[in-house]
């Protein structure tokens, strides 16, 4: 477990912050006049994905905290839980609040993999793929005439989830998704 100085909490750091586990997602060292240099930075808690300003002076130190990733399964989402597994231990089965984790959920198919993250031994949160590829459920005709623009239609996906897509895409086609911005990024199988 490392001790890091005011200055050496920078931006994809986990650290152990009024004793809870914080992602740094920003730093910014500066100094005013005759003032002592300060960093000031932005913190995203690792359970409840809040987001707070945290400013540490010269005296200040953080501790790393000890973030392991381990990796998982989702398995299904029922009840306002979102369960998952060890991906080599079926046994080990955690859920997360629904809400919690529904902006990852909703790209993950049954037995999809992610990366859980584990903070002394208590599953934290997920990773999932920035790119995932999922079968399309629903998708309206295309009508002539609304093509030439390049138009776009909204597509039902095999997990529920809906995106905009390109007028050509129909059910039963394979998707590729961009899962940080929820958008459609391409054709991966036509039906």
């Amino acid at each position: 477990m490392s001790v890091l100085s005011y200055n050496e909490i920078v931006g994809k750091t986990v650290i152990k912050y009024n004793g809870e586990p914080y992602e740094v997602l920003s730093s910014h060292v500066f100094r005013m006049q005759a003032n002592p240099p300060q960093n000031k930075t932005k913190l995203r808690h690792l359970v409840s994905g809040k987001v707070i300003d945290a400013t540490f002076h010269q005296s200040d130190t953080a501790e790393e905290a000890d973030v392991e990733t381990m990796k998982g399964r989702f398995l299904y989402t029922n009840r306002g839980e979102s369960w998952f597994d060890e991906a080599d231990n079926p046994k080990n089965r955690f859920a997360f609040p629904a809400d919690a984790v529904a902006d990852k959920a909703q790209w993950l198919a049954p037995n999809a993999p992610v990366d859980v993250l584990v903070y002394e031994e208590r599953p934290l949160s997920v990773k999932i793929p920035v790119k995932v590829d999922l079968a399309v459920k629903e998708a309206p005709p295309a009508v002539k005439g609304n093509t030439a623009q390049g138009g776009t239609k909204i597509i039902t996906l095999s997990t529920g989830a809906t995106v905009n897509a390109p007028m050509f895409i129909n059910p039963g086609d394979v998707v590729r998704i961009n899962t940080d911005t929820g958008e459609y990024t391409d054709r991966v199988e036509k039906a």
